[in-house]
């Protein structure tokens, strides 16, 4: 009976150690960015193809230039320029203390006013409990992002909003940087030297980060993520 049940224990353990390491190795094996990744590549040549003349005229609303405007972003395939100007700071400090004691005493019972033993040992029985947690935690985090990135505009919504995606790509000696981005423009918060700032893009997505050596120095091994995964019980 023991050998079975010290079986089934060193079982479960194996299973929980298979599950994690899996799960390493599958964050180890995930996909690192490349270029030329869809999501962010200018428009398709197809969508630059303007519509075919439907009202007889020269004129065309939708390719033409007035003399009194700025020539800014505003039709599928325009270069815009995006001035990054993130900045965020945050801070969190959580502390919990919890302490609980409970006693209970039993007294020996009694016969004809004479105490109940058994062997010359009481039956009186006093037990006591004790529990005690503490916990802190606190958390600070600065980021700052600053620099600019040339994006060109992927659609035109109904409402004039300009959806805009791109990506720059820096090959260093030791790797490649890279910055992503995508979002949603206002016509109005385009300045008159074609260029927005990214706080004013809504749904943006900003994504900056680096491959290659400097990289792989700053990631965790695959065994060091086992045994950090969620799946390691201890």
């Amino acid at each position: 009976m023991t050998y079975q049940r010290n079986s089934g224990v060193t079982n479960l353990f194996c299973t929980v150690v298979v599950i994690a390491t899996l799960s390493g190795c599958a964050s180890m094996s995930r996909e690192r960015p490349v270029p030329g990744d869809p999501l962010y590549a200018p428009a398709a040549p197809q969508e630059l193809i303007p519509p075919a003349p439907v009202n007889g005229s020269l004129y065309q609303a939708g390719q033409g230039y007035s003399l009194y405007t700025d020539k800014v972003a505003h039709r599928i395939g325009d270069i815009l320029t995006v001035q990054l100007q993130e900045r965020t700071q945050s801070s969190k400090t959580s502390e919990t203390s919890l302490s609980k004691d409970s006693g209970t005493s039993f007294n020996e019972g009694s016969i004809l006013g004479s105490a109940l033993s058994m062997n010359n040992l009481s039956l009186g029985t006093d037990l006591e409990m004790e529990r005690e947690f503490t916990g802190e935690a606190e958390s600070d985090q600065s980021n700052s992002l600053t620099g600019s990135i040339a994006v060109t505009v992927a659609a035109v919504l109904p409402n004039g909003l300009l959806r805009i995606r791109g990506e720059k790509w820096l090959t260093l000696n030791q790797g490649d940087e890279y910055i992503r981005l995508t979002g949603l423009v206002r016509p109005e918060d385009i300045s008159d030297n074609n260029i927005v700032r990214s706080d004013k893009i809504a749904d943006a997505r900003i994504a900056y980060g680096a491959t290659g050596e400097f990289d792989d120095a700053n990631r965790m091994g695959w065994g060091s993520r086992v045994f950090n995964s969620e799946w390691w019980p201890f």
